[in-house]
């Protein structure tokens, strides 16, 4: 263990850009419009959960290095000059967070530049010259601290550490993390500018083989050999359809549904559990399979047809559980489960569909395609059984108790083909010449492919009929139940196949950063990844307490890849799984979950304070949703417990932003009100000498600080209604981390349970300031939802109410709500329907933030148009639609109702495109709505 860089005598204390300001809304804007960029990004390398938009980590690295001009003042002595500099700073991460700009190397060498200008500021050195690149990274190297991430991951921190010029090392106790990331900051910079090995390589290739495309172009050649070999071996398995015409074509899937035995004496029948039966919603291709009952055969057979007679309205499983086709009788999930279990569950050919001309064709199953799916003997299966009890899994109650159950056997067969021809690939490149260690990096690469290929190809993917593609398994954070499911053709040209794993692997390699410093990724755990290094800047994404069993999870790969690269990283694939024992989440494989995650943590925390450099400081990216009542207040678990560890291990929060780290996306498109957010904390050691805080100096601290910040998080930030009490966590614990100690009157510690339940009383408060600047009638229609939601109430009641708001009934009435025999309703949000000529002038803050909700989720909506049509004619009342949406959103939320909450949501998330569409028609003068 190296000692710090040493700093100039006396050195000031000096705070980060990101202690002070960022440009937060084009950072959240790359961070969100990154999960829509696929080929050639690095997180399509090999699957990962919960990883971080690189844009975010990017700038967090980024303005975590760079001082904030205020605090440098012989170079900026006015606030004038700091506006100035703080500003260019911030153009340039605006330019640097584009994914386009990621691999420009004019750009990044400004942006290490300037991390190595505040690196001498604080050493009294002279900054090397700005156009000597070489100078710049060998100064960062020799005096820059190392960026470590001892929750490595998937590798995006220390990919962007790396990227900016830094050391990077990225340690995690998993192994499938680490191999990811060593395949994104150790092995390209090793091989960088060399030409590939393959006989068809060009090795007088125009302007050369820059960074890692020789890498790439090797592992698109020996991944199409791999093709070959298998195909020489099971390519019998695969048979082309024949279609009516005679001609033959490509099979992309075959469409399989589980069955079970009817419980039903007098029926018996292989009952299929079907969500749907409809293959294809395209518009002018649509397909069903249509179910037909043989009572003398005692079969159900299925025909494919582009029309719906015939076809079952609805599927024949669901959550109440299974009806059979043949006799109608219902069945419990119970009975399905026992029959799983009991190994009775089968699977069915229900369709095909294969490559057109002019499109995908979907075509009857046939007996030739159901005895070659049976006729597949694979020579291996991986080995194991699924947890008995993790997070994520839902499969074992259904007999799915091995790692090998989760495929076919035809699936078992190719990846195990794939893998045989990967070990002579391996040969093969070792005999090239270029030596036994460029032969391990690309059968690295190779082996990442194939696992790709098992996401891919598994018995529990899904068949998207919207999209006519294949989803990976792990669409969420967990395997699921899947009654009808997609078996990928490897040696097709479409959907999930072979070469098409082989080519996002092969583009990420040529998008990471082959050139900047060195890079390392460790099998360590957090605290001896901290210890090992020289006063490291820490930067990291910790487990998200029991939102992901990342362990559990990522033995569905390592089992696959175990096998193939355990030779050549033997200390890395010792154990037969992932390590468990250890692993800081809150499992259920734990006695006491909470405590074990809380104390892990804590340990880490502890140890990240003592040995990280006092000059820069640490951040921690987290987002957590999952809530409990304590009292009359709902808190965090996850918050919970996690700042309880920041707090206890010695940290103050000196800064907090909220990033976006989702796509935003149409209400319409939209299924569940999951978070978008997540939190970064910045933090320091807090000093020795922090002072104690009772508890009424730190509520007074409180309400004087937080509704400040939440109004940035809202209208500045337009943090989306679902992300605002995680959001205002952050600056509400930086209230409460600066004091040593809350105190009570009494003495006893105000818990960070109890700093919570404080946060979100004051964002409560929040919303009734923000509910009390709304017209009366909006504040009418918000309190009679909150007593009735959309049932009837009594008129004297409602008259009541309004009076007190200043407005009437009668006045109210038709537009908001319907008066009719002495009861009073309000209009459901569907009566909100804009068809562009209603008048928009003179809109209350309900009505125009439903019209504008309408526009946005409902299939005869305008979308964003539509919206900023309403914004426009409402002129300036619409920023308080934009506010009663984020009350409104509440409401619901509590309720239960997700379909309204999502849509308020939705408006939210998406007003900065409805403001944009708004002035974008005003100045081109259109005339938009009525």
């Amino acid at each position: 263990m190296s000692d710090a860089p040493a700093t100039a005598p006396d050195a000031p204390y000096r705070r980060k850009l990101i202690e002070v300001d960022l440009p937060l809304a084009t950072i959240n804007a790359e961070s969100a419009r990154e999960k829509s960029l696929r080929h050639g990004h690095p997180s399509t390398l090999h699957l990962w959960w919960a990883r971080r938009p690189l844009a975010a980590c990017r700038a967090v690295v980024f303005a975590s290095m760079v001082d904030d001009p205020g605090d440098a003042p012989d170079e900026f002595p006015t606030e004038a000059d700091q506006r100035r500099e703080r500003k260019r700073l911030h153009d340039l991460i605006e330019r640097l967070v584009v994914w386009e700009n990621s691999t420009n190397e004019t750009l990044l060498a400004q942006a290490r530049h300037e991390i190595a200008r505040s690196v001498a500021r604080a050493r009294g050195h002279d900054a090397p010259d700005k156009d000597d690149r070489a100078a710049v990274l060998a100064y960062l190297k020799e005096h820059a601290p190392p960026v470590v991430d001892p929750f490595c991951g998937g590798g995006s921190i220390p990919l962007e550490a790396q990227r900016l010029g830094l050391s990077a090392v990225g340690t995690d106790l998993n192994p499938v993390a680490v191999l990811i990331t060593k395949a994104l900051i150790e092995l390209p910079p090793k091989f960088r500018g060399q030409p590939p090995v393959n006989p068809d390589a060009d090795p007088m290739k125009r302007g050369g083989w820059k960074g890692a495309a020789g890498l790439a172009d090797d592992i698109r050649w020996y991944g199409r050999w791999m093709r070959e070999r298998a195909f020489e071996r099971i390519g019998h398995l695969y048979p082309k359809a024949k279609l009516p015409d005679g001609t033959e074509a490509t099979v992309i899937a075959w469409l399989w549904a589980r069955t079970v035995p009817c419980p039903n004496p007098a029926c018996g029948v292989a009952m299929p559990l079907m969500s749907t039966f409809q293959l294809t919603r395209k518009k002018g291709n649509e397909h069903w399979t249509r179910p037909t009952v043989d009572r003398e055969a005692n079969t159900i057979t299925f025909t494919v047809q582009d029309h719906a007679d015939g076809v079952p309205s609805s599927g024949t499983v669901g959550r109440n559980g299974a009806v059979c086709l043949a006799c109608n009788a219902a069945n419990s999930l119970a009975y399905v489960r026992e029959q799983g279990r009991d190994g009775r569950m089968s699977e069915q050919l229900i369709g095909i569909v294969a490559e057109g001309s002019r499109g995908r064709l979907f075509l009857s199953p046939t007996d030739m395609h159901v005895r070659t799916a049976l006729g597949a003997e694979p020579q291996w299966r991986p080995a194991g059984s699924l947890p008995e009890q993790a997070l994520g899994f839902r499969v074992q109650r259904y007999g799915f108790t091995e790692w090998s159950h989760l495929f076919t056997e035809r699936q078992l067969a190719g990846l195990t083909s794939l893998s045989d021809a990967l070990s002579e690939a391996h040969t093969k490149i070792g005999e090239s010449g270029r030596g036994e260690e460029y032969a391990d990096a690309v059968a690295t690469y190779l082996a990442l492919a194939i696992g790709r290929m098992a996401n891919g190809g598994c018995g529990f993917t899904r068949w998207q009929n919207l999209g006519d593609k294949v989803a990976q398994v792990f669409v969420i954070q967990g395997i699921s139940m899947i009654w009808d499911f997609p078996e990928t053709n490897i040696f097709s040209g479409s959907t999930q196949n072979w070469m098409a794993q082989i080519e996002w692997v092969a583009r990420s390699v040529e998008r990471v950063p082959a050139t900047g410093n060195t890079g390392d990724a460790l099998q360590q755990d957090a605290a001896s990844a901290v210890y090992q290094q020289r006063r490291p800047v820490v930067a990291t994404d910790p487990p998200y307490y029991d939102n992901v069993g990342y362990a559990d999870l990522s033995d569905f790969f390592y089992t696959w890849i175990r096998p193939l690269l355990r030779n050549i990283y033997p200390e890395l694939f010792a154990s037969i799984t992932t390590p468990k024992t250890d692993e800081m989440t809150a499992s259920p494989r734990f006695d006491d979950p909470r405590e074990h995650f809380e104390s892990s943590l804590e340990a880490a925390l502890s140890l990240i304070r003592e040995h990280c450099t006092p000059e820069f400081p640490s951040s921690l990216f987290y987002a957590y949703k999952q809530q409990e009542q304590y009292g009359d207040e709902t808190v965090s678990t996850g918050w919970d417990t996690m700042l309880t560890a920041l707090v206890t291990s010695g940290f103050e929060i000196t800064g907090t932003w909220p990033m976006r780290t989702e796509r935003g996306s149409r209400p319409r498109a939209q299924e569940s009100n999951a978070l978008a957010t997540s939190v970064v904390l910045v933090c320091r050691p807090r000093p020795e000498d922090a002072p104690l805080a009772t508890r009424g100096e730190f509520l007074a601290a409180l309400a004087s600080e937080l509704p400040g910040a939440l109004e940035q998080l809202t209208h500045e930030g337009h943090i989306a209604p679902v992300d605002l009490a995680q959001a205002a966590i952050g600056p509400g614990m930086k209230v409460y981390s600066r004091y040593r100690r809350v105190e009570t009157i009494g003495g006893e510690p105000v818990t960070v349970r109890e700093a919570l339940a404080e946060i979100n009383r004051e964002v409560a408060r929040h919303h009734e300031r923000e509910e009390g600047a709304l017209d009366g009638a909006s504040r009418f229609c918000a309190g009679w939802l909150r007593q009735h939601g959309y049932d009837a109430g009594a008129y004297g009641e409602a008259e009541t109410l309004a009076r007190a708001m200043n407005v009437t009934v009668e006045g109210l009435s038709p537009r908001l709500l319907e008066a009719v025999g002495g009861k009073v309703r309000l209009l459901r949000p569907e009566a909100y329907a804009h068809d562009g000529q209603a008048p928009l002038a003179g809109l209350t803050a309900w009505e125009g933030a439903f019209r504008m909700a309408w526009h946005l989720w409902h299939e005869r909506g305008a979308g964003t148009a539509g919206a900023a049509a309403v914004a426009r004619g409402m002129g300036s009342g619409a920023a308080a639609a934009e506010r009663l949406a984020r009350i409104l959103y509440e409401h619901f939320d509590r309720k239960g109702d997700s379909a309204n909450a999502v849509r308020c949501n939705g408006l939210v998330t998406a007003w900065p495109e409805i403001e944009q569409a708004r002035l974008g028609a005003e100045q081109a003068g259109l005339a938009l709505g009525g």
